[in-house]
């Protein structure tokens, strides 16, 4: 898969089978679509492109508005899209200025004319162009006037439930790990640097890597004590993570920090990846640092508990 950061480094010689939207999470919705647009590039003798916008769109249009976060950083994105077999992925700034592109406007100038667009797949709920003007019967008007055909993807459902980025966020919200990485058909997951804590941690035999999560967009889930898988180093491990504000601790500082299982290295500064398996409990209070420990063995032993079941399965 190439991957191009502007529209205009495409090469000019390509008859593109395209699709275009954010496709946070590159879930298992997305994946149809791209799917889809893989099997018209091989039968028309074309090439699959995503053509996506960075900043999201809302980040840049409604900056005072924070609450929107992601499922994906781009480099997640791209790891995930290269798993999908489509031939190239272009990251296109979104402006204020882009932004104002009338609909017409940005599918014969940037689509048509420029990406050379002979085929275009889109999502069932699929709107573009400026103030998300273009629907799918405009779309279906202009295929006819610019010589494209056109294909709608009907929803993807799981368990008679419509998968999208927006139910996925929620989930994750609500600590429903297990169903949410089910809509994306891979496990949620965050990276960052491993910073030093209190070290409070190893004072109750628990040592914890405190993670630092650099991209502010990144979605994080709810508070609460999780069963995840380490990436480290190009080893995999299992711990348990903590998401809150540790009350027992009174700190008052939202972190993440997890134990890993069997593990002791310095691992200071290094680059982790956790994946969420399942979230075992809700952040709690406890009266004292004794009550946290015996708390801290029951969270251990039930995480044991899930990846025994997991292994015999």
């Amino acid at each position: 898969m190439k991957v191009y950061h502007s529209i205009d480094q495409f090469p000019s010689d390509i008859k593109s089978v395209l699709t275009l939207g954010t496709f946070d999470g590159v879930h298992k919705g997305h994946k149809y679509v791209l799917k889809r647009m893989n099997e018209i590039a091989q039968n028309e003798g074309g090439e699959s492109v995503l053509l996506t916008f960075y900043p999201h769109p809302r980040h840049v249009l409604q900056p005072e508005d924070q609450k929107l976060k992601l499922l994906n950083t781009i480099d997640e994105k791209i790891k995930e899209l290269e798993k999908s077999g489509i031939q190239h992925f272009i990251i296109h700034e979104f402006t204020k200025d882009f932004s104002r592109t009338k609909s017409v406007n940005f599918i014969r100038d940037l689509l048509v004319n420029k990406l050379k667009m002979k085929h275009m797949v889109v999502g069932y709920d699929h709107h573009f162009g400026r103030n998300r003007e273009g629907s799918y019967n405009e779309l279906k008007e202009l295929s006819e006037l610019y010589n494209f055909t056109l294909e709608k993807i009907p929803p993807q459902d799981e368990s008679e439930v419509t998968v999208s980025s927006t139910k996925i966020r929620k989930l994750l919200y609500q600590g429903f790990i297990e169903k949410a990485n089910t809509y994306l058909g891979y496990k949620y997951s965050i990276s960052g640097i491993v910073v030093k804590g209190n070290k409070i941690g190893r004072t109750l035999s628990y040592p914890t890597a405190n993670i630092l999560i650099e991209n502010k967009w990144k979605l994080i889930p709810c508070d609460g004590v999780y069963v995840v898988r380490v990436i480290l180093k190009n080893k995999q491990y299992f711990g348990m993570l903590n998401i809150g504000n540790k009350p027992t601790l009174n700190e008052g500082k939202h972190s993440l920090e997890v134990h890993i299982f069997d593990f002791s290295d310095d691992i200071y500064d290094a680059e982790i990846k956790v994946e969420f398996l399942k979230r075992i409990r809700d952040e709690k209070y406890f009266e004292s640092l004794a009550d946290l420990q015996s708390q801290l063995k029951i969270d251990e032993n039930n995480c044991m508990k899930y990846l025994d079941i997991v292994n015999e399965q």
